[in-house]
C-alpha cells in the first residue's frame, strides 16, 4: 500500500505540471507579465537597478510553480531571455527535489548573467544550476550586498503558498529562440 501510494502522490504531482498553460506560439500578454516581473523586483528592491545596466543579458520567468509531498518534489515555470535589453528567446525551468518536503508555493525568478559568455553557456540548452546555486529573495537592498557566483545572480520573489523542506536538488533550463516571423 505504501507502493501505491507513492505512485499516486507522484502521478498527482507530474499532473500538475501539465496543468500549466500551453501556447503553439508567443503570446504577448507572457512578454508583457514579464516585463511586469522586472517592474515588480525593480519596485521591491530599487537596488537591482544595477543588474538590469551591468549584466550582459538576464532571464525572466514571472510564475514558477513548486510543490512537494514526502520524499519528492518538483518546480515548473517559463520565462524569457534578454540580452542587453532585447527579447531574444523563451525558455523553461524545471527542478526535481528529493528529501522531506511539504507544501506548494509560487514564486518569480530573474537569472542575471555577468557576461557574453555566460549568457551563451544559457543559450546552449540544458543549463543547469546546482543545489549550491540558491536563489537570493527579493526585500529592499537584498542586491546591495549580492554579487555574480560564477557569472550568474539568481533572485526569487514568493508570490503565494507555503513549503517546508530539506530537500536536495537542482535547476535546469531550456532555451529557444525567438525567430522573427
Amino acid at each position: 500500500m505504501r507502493t501505491r501510494g507513492k505512485i499516486v502522490v507522484l502521478l498527482m504531482l507530474f499532473m500538475g505540471f501539465g496543468v500549466l498553460q500551453a501556447s503553439a506560439g508567443w503570446n504577448p500578454h507572457e512578454e508583457d507579465l514579464a516585463q511586469q516581473t522586472v517592474s515588480l523586483f525593480q519596485k521591491t528592491d530599487p537596488t537591482m537597478g544595477r543588474f538590469f545596466q551591468e549584466a550582459y543579458g538576464y532571464a525572466v520567468f514571472p510564475d514558477v510553480y513548486k510543490g512537494g509531498f514526502l520524499m519528492l518534489g518538483g518546480a515548473r515555470g517559463k520565462g524569457y531571455v534578454y540580452e542587453q535589453g532585447a527579447l531574444i528567446g523563451r525558455s523553461s525551468i524545471t527542478q526535481l527535489n528529493v528529501g522531506p518536503q511539504l507544501g506548494g508555493q509560487s514564486f518569480a525568478e530573474i537569472i542575471f548573467f555577468r557576461t557574453q559568455s555566460d549568457l551563451e553557456d544559457f543559450k546552449r540548452g540544458n543549463y543547469e544550476l546546482n543545489a549550491q546555486a540558491s536563489a537570493i529573495a527579493v526585500t529592499s537592498g537584498v542586491a546591495t550586498n549580492t554579487d555574480y557566483s560564477d557569472g550568474v545572480a539568481i533572485f526569487a520573489l514568493p508570490k503565494s503558498g507555503l513549503m517546508a523542506e530539506a530537500s536536495v536538488g537542482g535547476q535546469k533550463f531550456s532555451f529557444e529562440p525567438y525567430v522573427s516571423q
